[in-house]
C-alpha cells in the first residue's frame, strides 16, 4: 500500500462523522459480515451504546449510529461482532467482551476497514482515533498498529478477517 501522508492530530470535534460520510457505504460494509446498520434519529439514545452520547452501539448483529456518530466508533463496534465467533453475535447486548486479544483485533480491524471508505482511509482513522483520546503502549494509534500490533494482525489473520 502507498504511503498516505499523515493527517494533523485534531481533537474529538474534528473526528469525521456518519453526517459528513452517509450510511450507505457503512450499511454495505456491515452487510458482507452478515451485519445491519440501524440509523437513530437525532437526539435520541442510541440503543446499546456502552460509553452513551453519539458512540455506536450492538445490540445482536445489528449497530446502532446517528448522524453525529464518529466513523471509528461504528467500526469499533462493527469489529468487535466481525472478531467474535458468529455463534456469540445474538448474545451480544452492549458490551462485546472483556477480551485484550479481540479487543485488539477489533482496534487493528477498524483500521484496516477504514481504507473501504474513498477518501477516509487508515491515516484519517488513526488521526480520529487520537483525537478521540484511544491510548495504546507506545503512544499513539499508528505507533501501535505499525509497530505493536502483530498479535492482533495474526488473530485476524488465522480467522481470514485479513
Amino acid at each position: 500500500m502507498p504511503s498516505e501522508p499523515p493527517f494533523p492530530a485534531g481533537s474529538p470535534d474534528t473526528v469525521l462523522r456518519l453526517a459528513e460520510l452517509g450510511f450507505d457505504a457503512p450499511t454495505a460494509l456491515l452487510a458482507r459480515y452478515g451485519l445491519a446498520l440501524q440509523r437513530v434519529d437525532g437526539g435520541a439514545p442510541i440503543p446499546g451504546s456502552f460509553w452513551g452520547d453519539e458512540e455506536a452501539g450492538i445490540i445482536g448483529t445489528t449497530v446502532y449510529a446517528r448522524a453525529d456518530t464518529p466513523l471509528h466508533s461504528l467500526l469499533h463496534e462493527a469489529c468487535h461482532l466481525i472478531v467474535m465467533p458468529p455463534d456469540r453475535r445474538l448474545d451480544v447486548h452492549t458490551n462485546a467482551t472483556d477480551s485484550i486479544e479481540e479487543e485488539d483485533a477489533t482496534c487493528y480491524l477498524q483500521i484496516v476497514l477504514a481504507d473501504a471508505f474513498p477518501g477516509v482511509g487508515r491515516q484519517r482513522l488513526m488521526a480520529d482515533m487520537d483525537a478521540w483520546g484511544y491510548t495504546f503502549r507506545l503512544g499513539s494509534t499508528r505507533a501501535w498498529f505499525e509497530n505493536d500490533a502483530a498479535e492482533a494482525r495474526t488473530f485476524l489473520t488465522l480467522r481470514g478477517l485479513i
